[in-house]
């Protein structure tokens, strides 16, 4: 079974993954102020100029993912790695004949989106190596704040691993459901405007009506279990 529980931390300030590269903000500032030197037609310097400008903004618009845009450092690093060279070495030429310069421009950027898609998914692939409740780190490109995924992996060797993957499972759910229902009494206690925590995803699956916050009171390990088999 392929399938991943999964629990991101969501804002809703578009930036964009590369944006949040501790080497962005220098080397696309390089690259904007000298995209006038790359073309011999002038009618390419505001296209190459708008498509740097909105490199970061663009790409959120094109990851299309159904999944929260969150990646991990080390995948950041080896994505930000791959794009920066490429522009760089686009960057050494010299003046290149009309329509060349924004093209190659275009190409890395659909590039760029491919790999930080691909990056992204493939973590979360990575889940289904893990038997049970798993978390890795995370940043979200949307902020570029530091977050985390919780996830539920299915790849447990014996019924005894199954049997304490379920547990946990349980253990986790029941814990994030304290935690919510105090969360949710301080800020009604609170004289100002509260904070509300964003549901599991799997808390309000309609595959998972077993694990809807309604049932969680009288959910068992064996409920859970037959619950998570189905699907």
């Amino acid at each position: 079974m392929a399938l991943l529980l999964c629990l991101g931390m969501t804002a809703a300030l578009a930036r964009g993954c590369l944006h949040c590269h501790g080497n962005f903000s220098e080397k696309f500032s390089f690259y904007r102020h000298h995209v006038n030197l790359k073309s011999w037609w002038v009618g390419d310097i505001p296209v190459s100029g708008a498509l740097l400008t909105d490199w970061s903004q663009d790409t959120m618009k094109e990851l299309h993912l159904a999944i929260p845009a969150e990646i991990t450092r080390e995948k950041l690093d080896q994505v930000a790695t791959l794009v920066y060279r490429r522009m760089d070495q686009l960057y050494q030429g010299k003046m290149y004949f009309p329509g060349y310069f924004p093209n190659e421009l275009r190409t890395i950027f659909r590039e760029q989106v491919r790999l930080i898609q691909n990056a992204i998914i493939e973590s979360r692939i990575d889940c289904q190596r893990h038997c049970g409740i798993f978390q890795y780190e995370t940043i979200s490109c949307n902020n570029c704040t530091d977050s985390h995924v919780v996830c539920f992996g299915y790849n447990c060797e014996s019924s005894v691993q199954w049997e304490a993957a379920v547990q946990g499972l349980l253990n986790y759910i029941s814990d994030w459901h304290k935690q919510d229902k105090s969360m949710r009494n301080h800020c009604c206690s609170s004289s100002g405007p509260g904070t509300h925590r964003t549901t599991p995803a799997f808390l309000v699956s309609p595959s998972f009506t077993c694990l809807e916050p309604q049932h969680l009171a009288n959910l068992t390990l064996e409920i859970a279990s037959e619950c998570l088999t189905q699907h």
